[in-house]
């Protein structure tokens, strides 16, 4: 089954955005891993998340 929130494009741009803040948040420093990095990340993927419609 296709999972038509994927065709959305503000979820799209939304993978791309978290894609990117992981690759950044990689070159941080390890004393940041659960604060900042964490953060960050968990920011970034909470994005495309909300933009999945509800059933």
């Amino acid at each position: 089954m296709d999972k038509p929130h994927k065709k959305l494009k503000t979820w799209q741009e939304a993978m791309e955005l978290c894609i990117k803040i992981y690759k950044i948040t990689e070159k941080f420093p390890k004393h940041e891993l659960y604060g900042l990095v964490s953060q960050m990340r968990r920011a970034a993927v909470s994005i495309p998340c909300n933009t999945c419609p509800v059933k």
